[in-house]
């Protein structure tokens, strides 16, 4: 492997044979060690590093990674509710299995590989708590009715002059963006800060995240890039890697960098979106020239099932408290159901319908802190679920949906938790024991956040009560 490989789009490493070559190849090239792990369901990569003789091992039965990962919420305070996992369980082990087709070089880290795993539990089956094994229970849906989806995400984030000890010493008050004053697909900024976009974008090639746009977004600090379409997996693998990647690149600038849905109020907040088509026989199933806007019979009910669940669904692809101080009117964030052709507000954006190749739909709901693997099984398991239901496509939003178009999208987690537990399309597209558990750590979610005391609260009430 040399540093920076020219590879095939949709291969993420050499094809190297059995494990024995790989390890041989690996050591030839002057790999030292490996960094293995997997994501949990906060989209948060938890991992360690293993010398290459126990990546030898682990290559030919998976290795033991304790389940605590699915026992604690993003900040590592052990939930109280958790059935998967916890003090009545011991917090045992859980067989982790590599993914080969992972394998990159670290681009930051000398001699180091990383690789990806996949979680199982006591039984030898899928962990209900995986998301990357969720994801691949809802592609393989998919291959079932002969569709092979390809999708993409986009990231709004915002950059800071601030050092991750910076953050904690100011307590995330009084912080200076990169740049200053709102000037969205501004060449000057980019120019100005051209080190780092060159380092953002040579270092995600190096580490095969291919990028196909980068610019400033309206906002001081604040960027947008897209990621290029590829198989489902792979793209969620990609988009769950950039934000990890990210975080190592603006770190050795002396930067911080924050994929909160809504940092502050007075700005907008930032989109994570998600490009969705199906593709069969080497051909997007989306197009149909003969169907009103070149949108086949497949892409109408793909479209409508996204749209029939979308409130029940939006735990999934908003998952925090901070996700909902986005939804408010005149802020890009969709407040209803809707869906239109090239229309940005709404929640679901259909594009390029007269292209064969590139028709598809665009998901808006969700915002930055997604977990993209989560986010894509939704997408994906809501689309299979208007197609294997064969649901009518409501009629398109022209103009801004507002909040007049149906009922509104939840505002608030709770309310949005309480939905995803009650549906039963959800248990029916991702199980019984995800939907228990997601919906399990989204309920401490909330009751942490109802036990807190915010400065908002103190400002408003601390002299004048």
């Amino acid at each position: 492997m040399a540093k920076r490989e020219k590879r095939e789009k949709g291969s993420a490493s050499p094809t190297l044979g059995t494990p024995a070559a790989l390890l041989e190849q690996l050591e030839k090239d002057g790999i030292k060690r490996a960094k293995i792990g997997g994501f949990d369901l906060d989209g948060v990569l938890r991992g360690k590093y293993v010398s290459l003789d126990k990546l030898r091992s682990a290559l030919g039965s998976g290795f033991g990674f304790c389940d605590v990962i699915f026992g604690w919420d993003i900040n590592d305070a052990l939930y109280d509710n958790a059935q998967v996992t916890g003090w009545h369980s011991g917090y045992p082990d859980v067989q982790a299995v590599l993914d080969l087709a992972t394998l990159r070089r670290i681009p930051w880290e000398p001699n180091v590989v990383a690789i990806l795993a996949d979680f199982r539990d006591g039984a030898g089956n899928a962990h209900p708590a995986c998301p990357r094994s969720l994801l691949k229970s809802v592609i393989a849906k998919s291959e079932a009715l002969g569709f092979s989806p390809k999708f993409s995400a986009e990231f709004e984030f915002f950059i800071f002059q601030e050092n991750r000890d910076s953050l904690y010493q100011k307590q995330f008050q009084g912080l200076t963006p990169l740049d200053p004053q709102m000037m969205g697909y501004s060449w000057v900024r980019t120019g100005q800060d051209q080190e780092l976009m060159r380092d953002i974008w040579d270092t995600c090639s190096d580490f095969d995240i291919e990028l196909e746009g980068l610019h400033t977004e309206t906002g001081p600090g604040v960027y947008e890039v897209a990621l290029r379409y590829d198989d489902i997996l792979r793209a969620a693998d990609k988009a769950a890697l950039f934000k990890t990647t990210l975080k190592q690149i603006v770190h050795r600038h002396g930067l911080s960098v924050t994929f909160m849905a809504k940092w502050k109020a007075e700005l907008p907040g930032c989109g994570g979106h998600i490009h969705q088509s199906l593709w069969k026989g080497g051909k997007n199933a989306f197009f149909d020239a003969e169907q009103p806007n070149g949108m086949s019979r497949i892409m109408q009910h793909y479209v409508a099932g996204q749209m029939a669940l979308l409130r029940e669904l939006t735990a999934l692809v908003s998952p925090t408290i901070n996700s909902y101080k986005r939804y408010v009117p005149g802020l890009w964030a969709p407040l209803v159901p809707s869906w239109g052709i090239e229309n940005r507000t709404c929640a679901l954006r259909v594009i390029g319908t007269r292209d064969a190749k590139a028709v598809r739909v665009e998901h808006r709901q969700g915002a930055a802190d997604i977990n993209p693997y989560v986010a894509m099984a939704a997408g994906l398991g809501a689309g299979l679920y208007g197609i294997e239901h064969e649901l009518p496509l409501p009629p398109e939003t022209k103009g801004d949906p507002g909040l007049d178009f149906g009922e509104r999208l939840p505002v608030n987690l709770r309310d949005a938790n309480q939905l995803l537990l009650a549906s039963r399309a959800a248990q029916e597209i991702f199980g019984e024991a995800f939907v228990d558990h997601y919906c399990r750590t989204r309920d401490w979610e909330v009751r942490c956040y109802e036990r807190a005391v915010t400065d908002w609260e103190l400002k408003r009430y601390f002299e004048l009560t």
